[in-house]
């Protein structure tokens, strides 16, 4: 699981939006992001798009982890609570997995372990493998 580590810590926008990989296993995947000032939308709430990122990447991790490069073909998300503040987690975990098609939930929690948001995710698994990209 380090080359998944080591290939993910290459994904820009996760870093330049706070995201950081806490973990990854087979078809698991876990992650943070501590909020900041630049994740709140005009009410003072963290933007949904904010939390979005945070799960598509946690999402995004756990479909990879297999070693087949792995692309989101359909997503949803459903808005638990607000948060304000503090740090929020992503735990992906795969549904199902086939050979071109497997799904997952993200559930989103805020530092009180308060459920915040749920994602599911499905994604397609090319023939092309994570290292050949590098």
């Amino acid at each position: 699981m380090e080359k998944i580590k080591e290939f993910f810590k290459e994904d820009k926008f996760a870093r330049y939006n706070g995201i950081e990989l806490l973990e990854v296993s087979r078809g698991t995947a876990k992650a943070k992001m501590e909020i900041n000032e630049n994740h709140l939308n005009g009410i003072g709430t963290v933007h949904g798009g904010a939390i979005f990122s945070l799960a598509d990447f946690a999402f995004g991790v756990a479909a990879n982890s297999h070693g087949n490069v792995t692309v989101a073909i359909n997503v949803n998300i459903s808005f638990m609570k607000a948060a304000q503040s503090g740090t929020l987690i992503a735990e992906a975990r795969e549904i199902s997995l086939n050979p071109k098609i497997s799904t997952y939930t993200v559930d989103i929690f805020d530092s009180d372990g308060e459920l915040i948001a749920i994602f599911q995710g499905m994604s397609y698994r090319k023939g092309q493998k994570l290292e050949d990209l590098h």
